[in-house]
């Protein structure tokens, strides 16, 4: 057997993540006699890096073997969502809203921050993440909030915050100032937002209003790293940067006490919301796919992340041990739970996506048309909406439904029947050019306020839809998502324009590839027949959005939206 050696080479991938490590090389291994080491892949979540580090390096020095080999460990700071996004790539896949990565190396062992990477993969594929994968390390998910606004506003550290609370004051003009971490990419930060939904969802009737708008503000307080939100908390106790900084985000507890290890001039209060979201576990994942003696080298590295010199370690870097407990040196602080516990369970994964897609729709920069059917059949009532009239159904839908769209957007108005303006005029017409929300926000809601039916007009549908389409594709912009939102309850019935055969024949005329504009088709009521529609909205790259009953109007334009 040849004689045991220590490899333990660390890259940080992420700026800022090691800061005064040694770094072991290849050379190293060579001096310890140790010619030819099995090496062993380790990609850590970088909080975890240091305690993974001087862990592998025990362990490895220990006189461990596999095959009469000795081991080699390469830990590497990764960003859990460009491993996850590469795991995806390895097999021609893509995780929702994770993109990049191509620079990450799969690993033989992952240790992301939360077990929710895991679970995504397995949506894509049974065989991208294993079932089983155990903690080694915990941090539960907390408001993260500067100690003066969690004195003054919470009642810190004697008051509970419930989910609720924050939600109603990110919504009703108390002038907080939410901030999140991208939740396509952190965990942290889709926990918050998860919690948030949820705590919204239990508004009754204005449910959807409230998700939206605790959604916008915080789209608006969103950061791409977690590095730049940190920077926006306030550098100073004065009133007027109190008031201007970040006031809340949901991060881990682990980012707190780091924060507040260096110090700063306004340290953060950890608060622990009600109900408590699930801790990041830190899950040991043995990578699927690699060779029987590095797995079984995984395997048994795996028992080195345990014992109280382990839990110790965990303590000095923030983070707790997978059962809650903390270890000498953790750092104390007002309002933490007690050693044990792991927060609520995982939220179902059809939940998260939902929000996710919800989120994406909102943050993707968008050019839309939205096109209303105004002929004479949305004159007609609703029997499952009080009896009030299709028209005023499907408006009420579309301004909540505008509460969804970021002030990034662009977005433009018309209406349509057959000849909207007497004998021999076009089925269409233009209300509110596109333009963006920043500034015709107000014009679109007060247009939608003030559009009325015709009394006996027809649907005029396929001509209005080559007409909007190419006025998408005229005014294309790069970097957007350009759409036409077509919203109907007939099928059309111009016997003047065009027939559907025509109208496919004309869009892939002047379809480009290159300038894709996709067509949304909501069609509601019982007199549609959503087949008869894809075939455009296949063409497009689009959809058809079905409710029989138009009283569903509002989950079907919040689908079609999110879908966008």
């Amino acid at each position: 057997m040849q004689t045991a050696g220590v490899a333990v080479a660390v890259v940080a991938l992420l700026a800022g993540a090691l800061f005064g490590y040694r770094q072991f090389t290849a050379d190293d291994a060579a001096s310890a006699g140790c010619d030819n080491p099995l090496r062993l892949s380790l990609a850590v979540s970088p909080e975890l890096v240091p305690v993974a580090q001087a862990t592998a390096t025990d362990w490895v020095r220990s006189g461990v073997s596999v095959a009469d080999r000795c081991i080699a460990v390469d830990v590497t700071s990764a960003d859990s969502a460009d491993v996850a996004a590469a795991l995806a790539s390895k097999s021609e896949l893509n995780l929702p809203g994770v993109t990049g990565a191509q620079q990450v190396k799969v690993p033989n062992v992952w240790i992301p921050e939360s077990s929710t990477w895991l679970q995504r993969l397995r949506t894509l594929g049974p065989n991208l993440a294993p079932n089983e994968a155990p903690s080694v390390a915990s941090s539960p998910v907390v408001v993260a909030v500067p100690q003066p606004v969690a004195t003054n506003v919470f009642q810190w550290p004697q008051a509970k915050l419930t989910w609720k609370d924050l939600l109603k004051r990110m919504t009703t003009g108390t002038g907080l100032r939410a901030g999140i971490v991208e939740p396509t990419r952190d965990a942290a930060g889709l926990a918050g937002l998860v919690s948030l939904a949820v705590a919204a969802n239990d508004g009754g009737a204005n449910a959807q209003q409230t998700t939206a708008a605790a959604m916008r503000g915080l789209v608006v307080g969103r950061s791409a790293v977690r590095d730049d939100l940190l920077q926006r908390f306030p550098r100073a106790a004065d009133q007027a940067t109190l008031a201007s900084a970040v006031s809340a985000a949901p991060l881990s507890e682990q980012t707190v006490n780091a924060y507040n290890a260096k110090t700063p001039a306004v340290p953060l209060a950890a608060l622990y919301p009600d109900p408590t979201p699930a801790a990041l576990d830190y899950p040991f994942t043995v990578v699927p796919g690699g060779d029987a003696d590095r797995t079984t080298a995984a395997e048994r590295l795996r028992a080195a992340f345990t014992g109280d010199k382990y839990r110790d370690r965990l303590a000095a870097a923030g983070l707790r041990a997978a059962d809650g407990s903390t270890g000498k040196g953790f750092p104390a602080a007002p309002g933490a739970p007690a050693a044990g516990g792991q927060g609520a369970a995982a939220p179902n994964l059809q939940v998260v996506d939902r929000i996710l897609s919800t989120w994406t729709a909102m943050t993707a920069p968008a050019r839309t048309l939205s096109v209303f059917d105004v002929s004479g059949s949305m004159n007609r009532t609703v029997p499952t909406a009080g009896n009030l009239p299709r028209m005023q159904v499907l408006l009420e839908a579309a301004k909540r439904g505008l509460s969804l769209f970021d002030d990034t957007w662009a977005t433009g108005l018309w209406i349509f029947s057959t000849e909207l303006d007497g004998p021999g005029t076009a089925d269409y017409k233009e209300l509110v050019p596109i333009g963006p929300l920043t500034t015709n926000r107000q014009t679109v809601l007060n247009t939608l306020n003030a559009i009325t039916a015709t009394q006996n007009g027809d649907t005029g549908l396929y001509d209005t839809i080559l007409a909007g389409y190419k006025r998408l594709k005229d005014g294309w912009e790069p970097g957007m998502v350009n759409t036409l939102i077509v919203m109907t309850d007939g099928e059309n019935d111009d016997k003047n324009g065009l027939n559907r055969d025509q109208l496919l024949n004309e869009l892939g005329k002047i379809k480009d590839p290159a300038k894709p504009v996709r067509v949304l088709i909501i069609a509601f009521g019982p007199d549609v027949a959503p087949d008869g529609l894809k075939p455009i909205t296949n063409l497009t790259s689009g959809g058809v959005f079905a409710a029989p009953d138009p009283a569903k109007i509002g989950d079907i334009f919040l689908q079609a939206i999110t879908t966008r």
